[in-house]
């Protein structure tokens, strides 16, 4: 399937700076971009491999206090969707150190606190059954509410308020399969089914030997995700980051099945 993404984005800045953006689509597993143009007026661009080996960075150095931006991008994804259902969590000592740190809790996943609440509710459960429940289970008790939640909402705030957005619900996902010591990762993605049409997060859990997109938000399926990049949490994959205040003026995701 070919989807199809142009993105821009124009934000004010309090002066001259480095911008550091993820939001490019990956070359990675289950799908290839076939061509992509990133414009940034009145900037320099540098790019670097991002955390994880899965997707890049760009550095754009601005001469001005503007960002400009423009992201097309025609990629065709070829990954199936796959069942859970039967799949097995590995056992520990099969994990590579590069899956590994995705079964530890982080800033915004805190699976530590988590751990007995998910053997009380899916330790009866393993594999990919196990993550079904955990997804199910956040679909039917956490509402999606735009707005409901902040840059420095948690897992366990999410879990506690029982509201959030597809940020939330892919923390929550993944603290539940950490807790449950099935490796797992937040992922940033373009979604063409995703309303209204942002940024998107899912969650990748490691099982029988690889990555399988899970998505509680239930917007989205693995055929019909772009990945952008991935790590433990948002923080590790924002799309823009700065070092000086800026502030959106337009900002248009436009993601489309060809």
């Amino acid at each position: 399937m070919q989807i199809d993404i142009d993105v821009t984005l124009h934000y004010k800045l309090s002066g001259e700076d480095t911008v550091l953006l993820t939001l490019e689509a990956a070359q990675t597993d289950g799908q290839s971009v076939q061509s992509s143009v990133l414009d940034i007026g009145q900037a320099t661009q540098h790019h670097i491999d991002a955390e994880g080996r899965v997707g890049g960075r760009t550095y754009a150095l601005l001469k001005g206090d503007e960002l400009n931006l423009r992201y097309i991008a025609q990629v065709n994804v070829t990954r199936p969707e796959h069942k859970l259902t039967g799949l097995a969590q590995m056992p520990l000592h099969t994990l590579s150190p590069d899956v590994l740190s995705y079964l530890r809790p982080s800033r915004f996943c805190q699976s530590d606190l988590l751990s007995a609440f998910a053997e009380d509710q899916f330790g009866h459960l393993d594999g990919g059954a196990k993550i079904l429940a955990m997804r199910d289970w956040i679909a039917t008790e956490i509402s999606y509410v735009v707005g409901s939640s902040f840059p420095a909402t948690t897992a366990i705030d999410t879990f506690v308020a029982r509201q959030g957005v597809c940020r939330d619900f892919a923390h929550l996902l993944c603290a539940f399969a950490r807790a449950a010591g099935i490796p797992a990762r937040y992922t940033s993605v373009y979604g063409a089914d995703v309303q209204p049409p942002d940024f998107h997060a899912v969650a990748q859990v490691w099982l029988d030997g690889g990555w399988y997109i899970v998505d509680a938000t239930g917007m989205g399926c693995a055929t019909g995700l772009v990945i952008i990049a991935c790590g433990r949490d948002a923080a590790d994959v924002a799309f823009m980051e700065t070092t000086k205040n800026a502030w959106p003026v337009a900002q248009t995701i436009r993601v489309s099945k060809a």
